[in-house]
C-alpha cells in the first residue's frame, strides 16, 4: 500500500513505483547545479527551493520539468504519482492502530479551513466531547502547513510510518496518551469502518453539511492527493455523539463557509 507522505519517483528497471521522503533538508542533485539542500517544499504545486553550494541565493525548482533526483541519483518525478497534500489519511491509519492497541479514548476531528483549500486536524483524549477539545502542544495541524514541511509535530520525521508515527507521539505526550487508554466501543468501531471505506486516498471531514431543505447530508469525504477521483461509495454517517449538537438541522459547531476545493492535481 503506498504510503502517502511520499514524493514518488520510477526506476526504469523495475515495474513498480518506489518512494522516498522529501522535506526540508533533504539532500538533492541536480544535473547542472550538483548537490544541493532542499529548504522548502510545496507539495500541493510540486515546487521545491533549494540551495547549491555556497551560493547566496536559492533556486526554485518544479519537480515536474526540472530534473531533479535524490543525492543517489533516483529520479523525483512529481506528477507520476503526487504524493498526500493533507496529513490526515496518515493520522487516520494511526489512530486505527492506537484503538486496536485499547486507546479507544483517541479522537481525530478535521474541519475544512475558511477558503475550503485545505483541512485542519486536531487530535484530542479523555472525554469525547467534539466541542469542548483539550488542546495539546503538536496535537493539531493544517494540510497548509504539513505542505512545505511534511511533518506532524511531535518529533515524526518525514515518510514515518503508522509504527514510528505511534512511537513518536508516546514519546513526546505519554501523559496526553496515557489519557486515551480505555474503551469507547462505538466510536471505535465507526472509525474503524470509516478508516476501511476511505483509507489510503480519502479523509473525512465534520463540516456542517445540509441540503438546501435542511436534510442532514453524509459526512464530507475529501481526496489527500491530486489525480484521485471523487469518492463513489457508500454514504457515511457521522460519528457517535454528533447527533446531538443539532438543533433543529442547524448544527452548533464551526459551520465556515467554502469554496469549492480543488483537489484535481495535473495529471
Amino acid at each position: 500500500m503506498r504510503d502517502p507522505v511520499h514524493c514518488h519517483f520510477y526506476r526504469p528497471d523495475l515495474s513498480a513505483c518506489l518512494m522516498k521522503p522529501l522535506a526540508p533538508g533533504t539532500v538533492i542533485f541536480h544535473r547542472y547545479r550538483g548537490y544541493g539542500v532542499v529548504t522548502t517544499i510545496n507539495l500541493l504545486t510540486g515546487w521545491i527551493t533549494a540551495r547549491f553550494g555556497d551560493e547566496g541565493r536559492t533556486l526554485d525548482l518544479n519537480l515536474s520539468t526540472d530534473q531533479v533526483q535524490h543525492a543517489d541519483g533516483e529520479a523525483i518525478l512529481f506528477r507520476r504519482a503526487p504524493p498526500a497534500r493533507m496529513p490526515h489519511a496518515r493520522l487516520m491509519a494511526m489512530v486505527r492502530q492506537l484503538h486496536e492497541a485499547g486507546y479507544q479514548k483517541l479522537y481525530l476531528y478535521s474541519w475544512p479551513k475558511q477558503s475550503g483549500v485545505h483541512w485542519r486536524w486536531h487530535l484530542f483524549a479523555g472525554q469525547r466531547n467534539w466541542m469542548q477539545r483539550p488542546w495539546r502542544e503538536g496535537w493539531y495541524g493544517s494540510g497548509a502547513e504539513y505542505n512545505f514541511n511534511p511533518v506532524m509535530g511531535w518529533g515524526d520525521a518525514p515518510g514515518a510510518s503508522t509504527d514510528e508515527l505511534v512511537h513518536a507521539l508516546a514519546k513526546f505526550d505519554p501523559q496526553g496518551l496515557a489519557q486515551a487508554l480505555g474503551e469507547d466501543e462505538a466510536h471505535s468501531a465507526w472509525f474503524a469502518g470509516m478508516c476501511d471505506a476511505l483509507l489510503p486516498d480519502y479523509m473525512y471531514s465534520l463540516n456542517m453539511s445540509t441540503s438546501a431543505d435542511g436534510v442532514v447530508q453524509p459526512v464530507p469525504v475529501v481526496a489527500v492527493r491530486g489525480g484521485v477521483q471523487p469518492y463513489d461509495g457508500a454514504p457515511l454517517g457521522w460519528p457517535p455523539g454528533w447527533a446531538g449538537l443539532w438543533t433543529g438541522n442547524r448544527h452548533t459547531t464551526q459551520a465556515l463557509p467554502q469554496a469549492a476545493p480543488n483537489f484535481a492535481g495535473t495529471p
